[in-house]
């Protein structure tokens, strides 16, 4: 603990200093930088069954980074230094440490873009490669090694790389995960065909290939818990390809790409040697006022880590995009979706509009309108023949027919959202939405819990006060028959700008809260707990400070289909940002 709080004395300095700070020059070129640290110290609290034995006497959490950028002409380099010490609770502990996570050297001119040391990179919409680094669920995929672009003539794009993920503060090693490689290229027709060139219709495609070697590992296979001992023939190499295309005329835009993986038994899909495919496609049109979406996805067993014995959330190769409404309100998202590898079908739609103003039901400002539904499935699985089941080891796994969706809901998602601004002071939201989660499939269980199904109501109300001082008020009402029952929330908050804010939150869980093992609570064993938290903050520059004291619900945090399980805690939190 002592150690933490050193660090975070060094981070408050760091922090202050910064803020006057702008890009230095140092031997000709310029620095840039950018840092964050988040510190919780945790205290014991019975309703939440959060004991000193529970914390594992862990009685603080310190995560911190420092981004250092140095350019000089076509010149760039940079360092990533981290401390986990140890890691907020819900992070890995493998994570506990410092050091120079990542660093990277790079040259560009108007040819070529040439890499070397650690990169983050994405083909398409991600389906064959995404690296990408989400802080805030203690996710870091970068690739160390080498990466070039290519752009020889207008319109054409040519990417390629190769390197292996970062994995904690593991060496980056061939013994320990699989070398990744791959190629990009895209064209854009209007740029290559000069009869093209003055379309309103405007083409893109663009093409990917995507590989990765593993060591030949032992062709004897103990699945953990089972007595049986697998002899299989494992690949040492497994490609994934790509084909997409972009189409945008007027309003109207058109997004829509295929992707094919070969067989890859992995610990994922329960080491079945069937091909992977998927597709994601969107079509929307929006002209002033008004704007309509629809997407489809089918994802048939895309689960690619550079490791196949891997589980957990890291080396991941490939990006599984959701095809659900990204949604800004706590209790929207307390049953979120997270992305399924080994199947999913789903269908989204979304109209935009707005009520013209100095009409009846627009009013003085008028009034925006989104309407959103979302769905997804399982994909329909049958069994290869009658002598195998389905997801069965060391078979082809099942057969499925492409665009057939499965009996099963994972997830849905029907939303109203009304903004409206009432006068020159007072602006408010209204929404209500519709869900259903499948706690089983979604949290891992074995048919444990019965779909979620809850209706949720927001409101929320920002009045201000004179050109610096603002009152924003939100209430949010989660209603549920299942899982831990009804909440309310309520939030009110106070800033002063540019520099101050302030806020007071409570979530409490009134409904039925079931803390017994084995779901099976009596009356006297229902607790109903208050999720308070007070919170304030200082903005100055690029710099920003808040500190907290509260309870944290446990549950899933989730960023764009990817999701870390965020424990139960109570206590401070403080966290610091600041750049140059």
């Amino acid at each position: 603990m002592i150690k933490s709080l050193q660090y975070l004395s060094i981070a408050l300095l760091l922090t202050f200093f910064s803020s006057s700070l702008s890009a230095q020059t140092v031997l000709g070129g310029e620095v840039h930088g950018s840092f964050e640290i988040d510190g919780q110290l945790y205290k014991s609290d019975n309703s939440l069954e959060i004991t000193s034995e529970t914390l594992n006497g862990k009685k603080a959490g310190f995560n911190g980074f420092g981004n250092l950028t140095y350019t000089l002409g076509n010149f760039t380099a940079g360092m990533r230094y981290e401390a986990f010490l140890p890691p907020l609770n819900g992070f890995s502990n493998n994570y506990e440490g410092s050091g120079i996570a990542n660093w990277y050297a790079d040259y560009k001119n108007d040819l070529l873009q040439i890499t070397v040391g650690n990169f983050y990179e994405q083909f398409g919409s991600g389906l064959t490669l995404r690296s990408y680094e989400e802080w805030a669920l203690g996710y870091d995929n970068s690739l160390r090694g080498l990466r070039l672009k290519l752009t020889p003539f207008k319109g054409v794009t040519i990417k390629a790389l190769v390197g292996y993920h970062r994995e904690y503060w593991k060496e980056y090693t061939a013994n320990s995960r699989g070398l990744v490689k791959g190629a990009d290229v895209e064209f854009s027709l209007n740029d290559l065909i000069p009869s093209f060139s003055e379309s309103k219709t405007r083409i893109t495609i663009g093409g990917s290939i995507v590989s990765k070697y593993e060591k030949p590992i032992n062709k004897t296979l103990v699945i953990p818990g089972d007595t049986i001992i697998y002899k299989y023939d494992f690949p040492s190499n497994v490609a994934m390809g790509a084909g997409r295309i972009n189409i945008n005329h007027g309003g109207w835009n058109f997004m829509s790409e295929y992707a094919y993986k070969a067989n890859d038994p992995n610990a994922t899909n329960n080491y079945i040697y069937k091909a992977g495919q998927a597709l994601y496609s969107t079509l929307s049109w929006s002209t002033k006022g008004f704007g309509i979406m629809g997407g489809f996805k089918r994802i048939d067993n895309m689960g690619f880590k550079s490791r196949m014995t891997e589980t957990g959330q890291i080396l991941d190769i490939n990006f599984l995009p959701p095809l659900t409404k990204m949604h800004q309100y706590s209790f929207a998202m307390m049953y979120p979706f997270a992305s399924q590898p080994n199947g999913e079908m789903a269908l989204q739609g979304q109209v935009d509009f707005t009520i013209p103003k100095n009409s009846l039901l627009g009013g003085k400002y008028g009034t925006q309108i989104t309407l959103n539904y979302s769905r997804v499935t399982n994909i329909d699985k049958q069994q290869v023949d009658d002598a195998t089941a389905i997801d069965q080891t060391g078979t082809l796994g099942y057969k499925s027919d492409f665009f057939a969706f499965g009996g099963e809901l994972y997830y849905s998602d029907l939303s109203v959202m009304i903004g409206k601004k009432l006068n020159h002071s007072l602006k408010g939201t209204l929404g209500v939405m519709l869900q259903e989660y499948n706690k089983n499939v979604m949290e891992g269980h074995k048919d444990e819990y019965d779909n979620v199904k809850s209706t949720i109501i927001i409101g929320d109300v920002t009045w201000r006060l004179n050109n610096r001082h603002a009152l924003r008020f939100e209430n949010q009402w989660l209603f549920t028959k299942q899982d831990k029952g009804n909440w309310v929330a309520g939030t009110i908050e106070y800033t002063v700008s540019p520099n101050w804010f302030f806020a007071v939150q409570d979530e409490y869980n009134y409904g039925i809260n079931d803390v017994s093992s084995d779901h099976s609570a009596t009356e006297g064993e229902l607790e109903k707990i208050h999720y308070y938290n007070l919170s304030a903050g200082f903005i100055k520059g690029n710099s920003r400070i808040a500190v907290s004291y509260g309870r944290q619900r446990e549950g899933l945090l989730c960023v764009g289909g990817v999701c870390r399980q965020v424990p139960a805690a109570t206590g401070f939190t403080l966290t610091l940002t600041t750049s140059f």
